[in-house]
């Protein structure tokens, strides 16, 4: 399946995964000097550009105005909506000197759920993701944790890891989630009605 690349202006760790013909990389303002560092040419480069100057880039280069609603990393993923891809990776979302946008771009893993779209928002040696009403596998070892991202979860199973659940119920005013760990190669989470945000580490090349 084609993916969409997004480079923000955050904590930059290393690719995971490098962009092949069909997928779609999109630099959201200084994510461009992230690309820089990566080797990788954006397709589309869009900002406000109050971070940085706009490069010399013709027609690839999408002008945002200063005051807006959304951040330049949610105007790339709308953009990469709007273009056809549902999967999204998300590089230079975490960290730097603006706690402020590692919230933005998490609550923005729930965003790409409504619109039929899954992210992937990567860190060092680890990866934020979101399911609702789903299940997901997982396979490394390591860090996991799970939250409930949004009210209550209901029908949360947890298998493979240290700490397992049944058909549990958790909810988003208590961190039940954290600190848990692969017990085996392979795990699975599954919730039957709600929104779980998961965090684990990815020491091998797995993402799905």
């Amino acid at each position: 399946m084609k993916r969409c690349f997004i480079f923000a202006a955050g904590t930059f760790f290393g690719l995971r995964e490098r962009p092949v013909p069909g997928d779609l990389v999109i630099a959201a303002d200084a994510g461009y000097r992230v690309c820089q560092t990566a080797g990788v040419v954006p397709d589309v480069i869009l900002g406000d550009f109050d971070s940085m100057e706009a490069p010399k880039a013709g027609d690839r280069i999408v002008r945002l105005p200063v005051e807006k609603d959304d951040t330049d990393t949610m105007f790339a993923l709308k953009l990469g909506l709007e273009k056809g891809y549902r999967r999204f990776y998300i590089y230079g979302g975490l960290g730097g000197k603006r706690p402020d946008h590692t919230i933005a771009n998490m609550q923005a893993l729930l965003f790409l759920l409504s619109h039929g779209a899954r992210g992937w928002l990567f860190g060092e040696n680890y990866v934020w993701t979101a399911i609702r009403n789903s299940s997901l596998r997982i396979e490394g070892e390591g860090d996991v944790a799970v939250f409930c991202f949004d009210g209550k979860a209901e029908g949360v199973s947890i298998k493979g890891l240290k700490y397992e659940l049944d058909d549990a119920e958790i909810s988003s005013d208590f961190p039940l989630g954290v600190s848990n760990s692969f017990a085996s190669r392979e795990a699975e989470i599954s919730v039957k009605n709600g929104t779980l945000l998961i965090m684990y580490d990815i020491k091998v090349n797995e993402i799905d």
